[in-house]
């Protein structure tokens, strides 16, 4: 009996080993499995090069603006953010090429007032759709000037009004950097303002625009800001108001064209940092951060007022409300302009 009892015991003794032994390891597997998930969820970002697409030409402002964030991002994130222009189509191709990208954080954007609140209303047919983007910073928006030939008989903005509405409408012209672009709007948000007609003449950019103007060829435009600004003061051109709600910065003396005589008015080529929809909010946040706090650096916003831009500093919550807000606006422009959309 005791030699039986023993054994029963033993049998059970082992049996509950072997239980144990199976938990233990059931929950190391389990402790593995977590493990490799934790791992591959908290991936460092970036972890590889990043593409941060320009949708315009080498050299411009908005091009040197991304320059100066991707060497500051690069320097915080220790991986290369490499800048890719890819110009055309009214910004179309880059922003397809966001598109067709990852939703993982490495393909960005210089997003624009163009790319997400202008080509919507603009256009039959777009290579994206503005849902097809996740906002990641504001940064900034270009000053825009309205200016004209010294020999326009008008020297202060009421003035200019009071000459274009004395003439037969479509009779006067001005010109522009190409049909559908901000310099193109902003001057017809103008005219339907003040009640007038004038004839477009679109250029293939903004200096030969500016080129017919002092030469007397075209009599006025609205131009940015930093190829005006010296003529300006030579003058060869006369300037009437800065489009944007506030003064420029760099030309504290020129009177926003609200103040001057149009209140109201007011007109932004804005641009700010895009990701492809989906892109993880950590990922997100750690690009928001970092561009954010090198955009509020005082020497920085110092640099970027000298190329003609005023710094933006926002959350992406105000990015995101600001877009649907600005597409409204410019759809109104358009549609109160009776500007034909394009194919």
């Amino acid at each position: 009996m005791i030699r039986g009892w023993a054994a029963q015991k033993r049998v059970r003794v082992t049996s509950a080993s072997r239980t144990k032994r199976r938990v233990v390891i059931a929950l190391l597997a389990a402790a593995v499995s977590i493990s490799g998930i934790s791992y591959t969820c908290a991936q460092p970002y970036p972890n590889r090069p990043v593409t941060f697409l320009v949708p315009y030409a080498p050299g411009g402002g908005t091009d040197v603006y991304a320059r100066m964030l991707g060497e500051e991002l690069s320097s915080k994130l220790h991986q290369p953010f490499v800048v890719e222009n890819k110009a055309g189509a009214a910004t179309q191709i880059a922003a397809a090429s966001l598109v067709n990208a990852a939703a993982d954080g490495h393909t960005l954007m210089m997003g624009s007032s163009t790319t997400l609140a202008m080509n919507p209303a603009l256009y039959n047919k777009l290579s994206y759709n503005v849902d097809d983007f996740a906002p990641v910073a504001l940064v900034g928006s270009a000053y825009f000037v309205l200016v004209a030939n010294p020999s326009v008989p008008a020297k202060t903005l009421p003035e200019l009004i009071a000459y274009i509405k004395s003439q037969p409408p479509g009779s006067l012209s001005y010109g522009s950097s190409g049909a559908g672009t901000p310099h193109h709007l902003f001057m017809e948000m103008l005219l339907s303002m003040i009640g007038a007609k004038m004839t477009h003449v679109p250029y293939k950019g903004s200096v030969p625009a500016l080129t017919d103007v002092i030469a007397g060829n075209v009599p006025m435009m609205i131009v940015d800001l930093t190829p005006a600004q010296q003529l300006i003061e030579e003058g060869k051109i006369r300037a009437f108001g800065i489009t944007s709600p506030t003064r420029a910065v760099p030309a504290p003396s020129i009177p926003t064209i609200a103040e001057a005589g149009l209140p109201g008015y007011s007109g932004e080529g804005w641009f700010g940092v895009i990701a492809k929809r989906g892109t993880p909010n950590q990922i997100i946040e750690v690009l928001h951060k970092t561009i954010s706090d090198y955009v509020a650096r005082k020497d920085i916003a110092e640099k970027i007022y000298a190329m003609g831009i005023q710094p933006k500093v926002g959350t992406v919550e105000e990015f995101s409300r600001f877009i649907p807000a600005e597409q409204a606006k410019w759809s109104k422009v358009i549609s109160d302009a009776a500007i034909p959309r394009m194919n």
